[in-house]
């Protein structure tokens, strides 16, 4: 099919904001990795699927960390995986650790923004919370993962999916790494159990979550309002009483042909050992850092190549002690 080149990023625009991404439309094809097990679970009224990761020589004997990894508005859990570059799994497999990658119904997550489109209306009943709750009761049932050492990444929607595990489920989440997304304004008057350490990944030209905050829209339709970034650190940093901010460090320009660079900051001195960062990537887009270019940069901005944001995420987990 040829599409005319200004209404081609129309469609595809609109199908990244209305939550219906289809990659296949641009002949990107996304691949399940070599050994990953797909598997069902019943919840509630659904039969749900998921993907796991078990690293090579896994003993029950030995409980490993647990990262369950979300995949955004209209993909799903083998695009995620692709879209990364498959460093979800063998990022996994390096440090022995259990990789789940669960699949939202109509393509989605309920991340506790209010429905807007069909698919959005779809999940809007849905307890994606529970469901990931179960996973982890299956994952500890099936794998002898570490209960004290469970983690949630996730893009886009599924980031925030995690922002609001952070915040309804922070008995059973240790720490959360979302990237493309800051707090839902529909999360704000929420508070957690405990404090729950979070990692921010955002690029400072995304064009469907801005980073300055305000409403996610494509084609004049909200998708739902957000804090800036900035404020989304300040939020978990104030959340969890944070005391010491430590100024931005600028990374290293690794690449200096991909039109970004990384900095790095972070708060400490936080409640229950919580840790609150954020990796802001300037000229950086609605993207996975050194992940694929799956769209145009034109309509999802640039891939960063100066952070491997999958090794970075693992190294803020593991960074993360047993509480």
């Amino acid at each position: 099919m040829t599409v005319p080149s200004r209404r081609r990023r129309l469609l595809v625009a609109s199908l990244v904001g209305a939550g219906l991404l289809v990659a296949a439309f641009l002949g990107y094809r996304a691949h399940a990795s070599a050994g990953l097990l797909k598997r069902e679970l019943r919840f509630g009224d659904r039969e749900r699927s998921f993907y796991v990761r078990v690293p090579p020589g896994h003993s029950r004997d030995r409980p490993a960390p647990l990262v369950i990894a979300l995949h955004g508005g209209g993909g799903s859990a083998v695009f995620l995986d692709s879209a990364t570059g498959y460093s979800l799994t063998r990022e996994a497999d390096s440090r022995g650790w259990v990789l789940v990658l669960p699949q939202g119904v109509a393509r989605g997550w309920n991340d506790g923004r209010p429905p807007v489109d069909r698919a959005s209306r779809a999940r809007a009943g849905v307890d994606d919370v529970g469901f990931i709750l179960a996973l982890i009761d299956d994952a500890q049932a099936q794998y002898g993962i570490d209960t004290r050492r469970v983690f949630v990444t996730g893009i886009s929607n599924g980031g925030a999916m995690a922002l609001r595990l952070a915040l309804d489920a922070s008995d059973r989440i240790a720490a959360i790494a979302p990237v493309t997304m800051s707090l839902p304004r529909d999360l704000e008057g929420r508070s957690p159990g405990r404090a729950v350490s979070v990692l921010l990944v955002n690029g400072t030209r995304d064009p469907v979550v801005p980073y300055g905050g305000g409403q996610i829209r494509v084609l004049g339709k909200d998708r739902g309002e957000v804090l800036s970034t900035p404020a989304t650190l300040d939020f978990w940093a104030k959340l969890h009483g944070c005391t010491t901010r430590a100024p931005p460090r600028l990374l290293p320009d690794v690449d200096p042909a991909d039109g970004t660079r990384v900095s790095f900051e972070s708060r400490s001195g936080c409640a229950d050992g919580a840790r609150v960062a954020l990796y802001a990537i300037d000229g950086g887009g609605h993207t996975w850092p050194s992940g694929q270019q799956y769209l145009p940069a034109s309509v999802v901005g640039r891939v960063s190549r100066d952070l491997d944001a999958t090794r970075a995420i693992f190294d803020f987990f593991a960074a993360e002690a047993p509480r």
